[in-house]
């Protein structure tokens, strides 16, 4: 068994330590320490997800994580549940494009029942007949409600336009054609390719000690597969930059998705592109976005903007909903707003105020130990080392206007953004300029 020691983070006590913890049989976990409730949390991930999905089956990965907690060895799905229920554990699973994640939380007194629970859903999950018709027959329902919602609506044409013929197009969920076609054999074949121990990153936070963790991380995932046999992901640039797709629905509003082209994880520039994002939609109230669009205007009750570093591609997004007479109105101001700030960069005082928010707000990312875990998680799967939670705040902090200026620039490379649009909008016509 190898330990590292580490700070957890700033905010915490400085007897809190990162674990670097790995088995006799080489499977490491990342975790903390922390006597402080009688609780254990794991976080775990796959690397694959949805983008392993069959081209004429989406929602293969989707439904089948949706599964993984529905039976698994000797228990069928009836006796999987009640046995979290006596035992008070909490153990679920779930797809996205780029992973499939599981969550479990417990009394640290019934940790190796849940490490049990764990160990069965990953390794010999069932997919009986009744728990494969029951639960996707909740997804077919879902997916039927998402036929009139405005804003998934906008996301998923948004991901559809953008990456016509590639796996981030397709949606996670699948769509009402593809689920009902999904076989037993389907759902067997992705876990039996997809949830392998290499591509297994955990975290775990809470009462449990390293020298007890190790045998458990074996006991839990060593009956694996040593390796995944995942679908190679081609790397994508998102296409139908500069354009609008409109999508009629018979609504009050017009929700739009938007979005282009922004910088993976593990560029150097993504923290000043992470300030510059902050400045122009990253601050509920205090972003330019906000000020032009809700503050000035009052053309919405909200507008955001994040980065979107995904595993084979680079985005940043946003979106917002707006009345649909003002809906042009309102790409209109987005579109300047982007174009104004690459242009002209943010004074010091905006770059100052954002700097400190996001030094400040960084504490609250780990007031729980739900939140630890899933933070040391994702900087597992960044790959941004164990040290990453100490120096962060200083990346941010290092930010300069030079910094901005250069990012800036790299931005006005490919500044054009592709709009997705649901609604019945005025002054909106597919294919203008986005």
């Amino acid at each position: 068994m190898t330990v590292a020691l580490l700070p957890v983070a700033p905010a915490q006590s400085e007897t809190t330590r990162i674990q670097r913890v790995v088995s006799p049989g080489g499977i490491e976990a990342w975790l903390v320490h922390d006597t402080t409730l009688p609780l254990v949390a794991m976080e775990v991930a796959f690397i694959g997800g949805a983008s392993q999905d069959p081209a004429d089956k989406p929602g293969v990965a989707n439904l089948a994580a949706s599964l993984l907690d529905e039976g698994a060895g000797e228990l069928d799905a009836q006796a999987f549940q009640d046995r979290m229920a006596e035992k008070a554990i909490e153990l679920r699973f779930d797809a996205s494009r780029d992973q499939v994640s599981g969550s479990l939380r417990t009394l640290s007194d019934n940790a190796g029942e849940a490490f049990e629970l764990m160990r069965l859903a990953v390794t010999e999950p069932r997919f009986d007949d009744e728990a494969v018709e029951r639960i996707r027959q909740g997804q077919l329902a879902a997916l039927r409600r998402r036929l009139n919602d405005p804003s998934t609506l906008a996301s998923l044409g948004w991901s559809a336009r953008a990456f016509p013929n590639h796996p981030y197009g397709r949606p996670v969920m699948g769509t009402l054609e593809s689920v009902p076609t999904i076989s037993r054999a389907d759902l067997k074949g992705f876990v039996a390719h997809d949830l392998a121990r290499d591509n297994l990153k955990i975290a775990v936070v809470g009462d449990i000690t390293a020298e007890a963790l190790a045998p458990a991380l074996d006991a839990m995932f060593g009956a694996l597969p040593a390796k995944a046999e995942l679908t190679p992901v081609p790397d994508v640039t998102p296409q139908g930059l500069g354009t609008v797709v409109v999508k009629e629905l018979d609504v009050p509003q017009t929700s739009m998705v938007f979005g282009g082209i922004g910088l993976k994880r593990n560029d150097p520039d993504f923290i000043p592109a992470f300030v510059l994002n902050h400045m122009l939609g990253g601050s509920a109230f205090s972003s330019r976005l906000f000020r032009e669009v809700r503050e000035k205007r009052g053309l919405a009750y909200s507008v955001y903007s994040h980065l979107a570093p995904l595993d084979h591609a680079a985005l940043i997004l946003g979106g917002t909903a707006t009345k649909n007479e003002r809906a042009g109105e309102t790409i209109d101001i987005i579109k300047g707003e982007w174009l104004k700030l690459l242009e002209e960069g943010p004074t010091e005082e905006e770059l100052a105020d954002a700097k400190s928010y996001l030094i400040g707000s960084f504490a609250l990312r780990f007031d729980s130990s739900t939140k630890v875990a899933a933070q040391l998680l994702q900087i597992q799967i960044d790959n941004l080392g164990i040290d990453y939670i100490d120096v962060r705040n200083q990346l941010v902090g290092a930010v300069t206007l030079d910094d901005i200026k250069r990012v800036a620039a790299r931005f006005r490379n490919d500044p054009a953004w592709l709009f997705s649009v649901v609604g019945r909008p005025d002054g909106v016509s597919a294919g203008d300029g986005g």
